[in-house]
């Protein structure tokens, strides 16, 4: 498995309107494409206008496809209208984990 790991710096004072929009238009989309959500953080300490969010993949190749049909989902592109003013700044890694790490789930593919 690897893990889409997504930092999102948001404009200031915009955090609860984000995680809002998230929660009530965001995740139903991602989670019924991309499947393995493994969840969405804010940060207490630090640069308090950034929120985490993580997703599971089986490989590369399994984010991509979903990612696609993603951006291709009427709900997911109405959320993005409203969420988009929002951003200020985006950084995307994907984690490949250790050995040694415990197992966090498989991902579930939903058509």
């Amino acid at each position: 498995m690897i893990i889409d790991y997504r930092a999102y710096t948001l404009q200031s004072g915009s955090v609860a309107t984000f995680m809002a929009l998230f929660e009530t238009e965001g995740l139903e989309p991602q989670v019924r494409i991309c499947g393995n959500f493994l969840g969405l953080y804010r940060t207490e300490i630090g640069n308090v206008n950034q929120i985490i969010m993580m997703f599971g993949y089986e490989d590369a190749l399994d984010r991509q496809k979903r990612r696609d049909l993603l951006f291709k989902d009427a709900a997911f592109q109405a959320y993005l209208q409203k969420v988009r003013p929002l951003l200020r700044d985006q950084e995307v890694r994907m984690l490949v984990p250790s050995r040694c790490n415990p197992p966090v789930g498989d991902p579930v593919w939903v058509p």
